[in-house]
């Protein structure tokens, strides 16, 4: 299908349980946030923040577009095996910058996976520079 044939639009509260499906389909990493409440959540701190990809009321592909007032960020990037290589996830990121630039940000990250090299060769080929002098640091506050 060509672009035309989807559409990007901010996720809805309706759209959590398809989001959750596309991430296990997509085979996108596990996360503990990864549920009906937790995509709530994120969606009333932040309504627009969550972009999909949609064709036909199916959600093909997400991510999420992150503003804290001080940088953009970019999670779960994740695509239908069957809609991969058609320009989705491309679209999706340059939604997301967009999204993001009209919020103010000059500079945007995104969280990927280490052992994804075809993610990484997707960000790369976007324009995006793996930064090679920073650690992420994680600490879980509690159990889901």
């Amino acid at each position: 299908m060509a672009p035309e044939e989807w559409t990007i639009r901010a996720a809805g509260g309706d759209d959590a349980a398809a989001v959750l499906d596309l991430w296990r389909v997509a085979s996108s990493l596990p996360s503990v946030t990864d549920s009906e409440a937790g995509i709530e959540r994120l969606l009333r701190h932040d309504p627009r923040s969550l972009l999909v990809a949609a064709a036909d009321d199916s959600v093909l592909g997400t991510l999420i577009a992150a503003w804290d007032g001080w940088r953009g960020s970019f999670y779960r990037l994740a695509v239908h095996p069957d809609w991969r290589r058609r320009g989705v996830a491309a679209s999706l990121v340059r939604a997301g910058e967009a999204r993001l630039a009209g919020l103010g940000a000059i500079r945007l990250t995104a969280i990927v996976a280490s052992d994804e090299a075809a993610a990484r060769l997707l960000w790369q080929s976007l324009g995006y520079a793996r930064q090679t002098n920073r650690s992420r640091f994680v600490r879980m506050l509690s159990q889901p």
